[in-house]
């Protein structure tokens, strides 16, 4: 589960795009220290993914709040795999999946990131681990030796701003590389596949 390193969001989270675009969604009381994703770097997160995210197959790892699963289904992914270890995460995910009506275009896993496997190949991963766990390195290898990732795969990473990132296999490529407030934020590409 995400713990709180930016600026508390009270509780809520606001999809700002797409098919639900203003929707707030709300967390009780016990889920209030989650990290959603800030709405800036959300936002410009899914500008780089405009092109590739209608139709595409998503893994939101350490899911969370879901902020980053249910934003790029309310832009029009075809389908979302929530991964948590925490049930009360992945319980409000699913509660939030059925109040938008979109729980036939989601799974939801409470388990571990490193254990994770799949049949379909994934376009995109939604990374944002515990900052202080420094699992981003770990999870990239996992995805990669176990062919979890489509061949023009996206993997979006999210770190405090002062951590430093995790070395990268050659077969992978930082096509974007920003900062907003506490946060570090990247998009990866396979190095032969480097446009946006």
């Amino acid at each position: 589960m995400r713990k709180e390193a930016i600026k508390h969001s009270g509780g809520r989270l606001r999809i700002i795009g797409g098919e639900w675009r203003g929707r707030k969604l709300s967390f009780p009381e016990q889920v209030a220290n989650l990290r959603p994703t800030p709405d800036r770097v959300r936002e410009t997160l899914f500008n780089w993914l405009s092109s590739r995210i209608y139709g595409a197959n998503c893994l939101d790892l350490f899911a969370g709040s879901g902020a980053l699963g249910l934003e790029a289904l309310s832009r029009g992914a075809s389908h979302c795999t929530f991964v948590d270890t925490a049930n009360v995460a992945t319980d409000v995910i699913r509660r939030h999946l059925s109040e938008l009506n979109a729980h036939d275009r989601a799974t939801i896993v409470c388990g571990d990131a490193l254990q994770w496997q799949t049949r379909a190949p994934v376009d995109i991963v939604f990374l944002d681990p515990p900052y202080s766990a420094n699992l981003v390195g770990g999870v990239i290898h996992h995805l990669l030796t176990n062919s979890l990732l489509a061949s023009d795969a996206r993997i979006y990473v999210e770190l405090e701003r002062d951590q430093a990132p995790p070395d990268l296999p050659t077969s992978l490529e930082v096509i974007r590389d920003k900062f907003a407030g506490s946060v570090r934020y990247q998009l990866l590409a396979v190095s032969d596949n480097v446009c946006l």
